[in-house]
């Protein structure tokens, strides 16, 4: 796997993990901005490619939800190894959903962040619906995905299928902000407000207004990193 730590200059206040959207990198936008931002902020921030993805290793025909899972775990153990255990998860998109899950198994993670991210990770399945009969029957399909085409199989359906939110939310002893967009196109508010309802306290609730699914616009990514810091400094 492929990670990159933006360090702060000074003494960091926490080590923390971003974990990127679904077919996206750790070079996005929202990735990189909110990352180097939090850096400014006193946090040093390691974000990392999924396996399969961009200068990661693997095939992403052989990945799924479970192996994003296992590369969130990864990225945890390395940088507990090699610096200290992160207190900071912050997941978008299909990367949040994933989150969701590794956190309950990351016990010095104090503060989790998810960034419009769908409640049930089989909602990932709209971007490639009319070719899911298709996986299924002959076992693996070639579909695009943001204009890019990707070779999806089987068990990425079937993992994602069997992953129910509820029950590792239920788990979850960190301190949770949902951040959503309301207009979001691509994973709707409904999404996040079961995120919000079926998390226990303590969980806040940001609004991100205006801002797209991938959060490219720079103003709204400083907006997400200024807000996680003031609120995960009670947590930290």
């Amino acid at each position: 796997m492929a990670g990159k730590i933006d360090f702060p200059q000074g003494p960091h206040k926490a080590f923390g993990i971003f974990a990127h959207c679904f077919t996206c990198s750790m070079e996005t936008h929202a990735a990189r901005r909110i990352c180097n931002n939090l850096a400014e902020l006193g946090y040093a921030m390691l974000r990392f490619d999924f396996t399969g993805l961009a200068k990661s290793e693997g095939l992403f025909e052989e990945t799924n939800f479970q192996t994003n899972i296992k590369d969130i775990l990864s990225a945890v153990h390395f940088i507990s190894q090699t610096y200290e255990p992160p207190k900071l998860m912050i997941g978008h998109s299909l990367g949040g959903a994933a989150t969701l899950f590794a956190a309950p198994e990351v016990q010095s993670a104090t503060a989790i962040v998810t960034l419009n991210a769908p409640c049930d990770p089989a909602h990932v399945r709209h971007h490639f619906e009319e070719q899911v009969k298709k996986i299924c029957e002959e076992g693996e399909a070639n579909v695009l995905l943001s204009g890019r085409p990707f070779k999806l199989q089987r068990h990425f359906i079937d993992a994602l299928s069997e992953k129910k939110t509820d029950e590792k939310l239920a788990e979850l002893k960190a301190a949770l902000l949902v951040c959503h967009t309301p207009m979001d196109k691509t994973v709707n508010i409904e999404q996040a407000a079961h995120i919000f309802v079926a998390a226990k306290h303590p969980k806040s609730f940001l609004s991100l207004d205006d801002a797209d699914h991938l959060i490219t616009d720079k103003r709204d990514a400083t907006y997400v990193a200024n807000v996680i810091d003031a609120w995960a400094s009670k947590y930290l």
